[in-house]
């Protein structure tokens, strides 16, 4: 495995023990279609929440959130169309969200991004931040 897809795998698994200490309920890692990639699906509050995740090791270039641009954010919302229409609910209600997670020495601050962009890739969202559940 390349040093980008461990430090990916790790940002994910930092995420999806942050999300879990949140409340949300992991469905699924890593959907992938030919339109795109999900990181994490989870369930919150009877809602379905697509997050992407993102790692760096600065806040340079914007930021781990910053690098969620609209062509991403597009491929985002394709995926996710895929996989309600795989799972039969295409109108169950649904958001996308975005943990940015970056990394301070040898620990790493955790936000997310709830309601980061809308079903049309713009964007919107509200920032909370915490430290990983040790």
């Amino acid at each position: 495995m390349t040093e980008r897809a461990e430090s990916g795998r790790l940002g994910e698994r930092l995420a999806a023990a942050f999300l879990e200490n949140a409340g949300h309920r992991i469905l699924d890692r890593n959907y992938r279609t030919p339109r795109g990639e999900i990181d994490l699906i989870t369930e919150e509050g009877g809602d379905l929440v697509f997050v992407e995740v993102r790692l760096r090791s600065g806040t340079g270039f914007g930021g781990a959130a910053g690098s969620v641009g609209p062509g991403k954010r597009r491929r985002l919302v394709r995926a996710a169309e895929r996989y309600l229409l795989e799972a039969g609910d295409p109108d169950r209600p649904c958001r996308f969200d975005v943990v940015s997670i970056t990394a301070e020495g040898d620990s790493h601050r955790i936000e997310h991004l709830r309601n980061a962009f809308d079903g049309e890739g713009r964007a919107t969202g509200t920032w909370s931040s915490g430290r990983p559940p040790r």
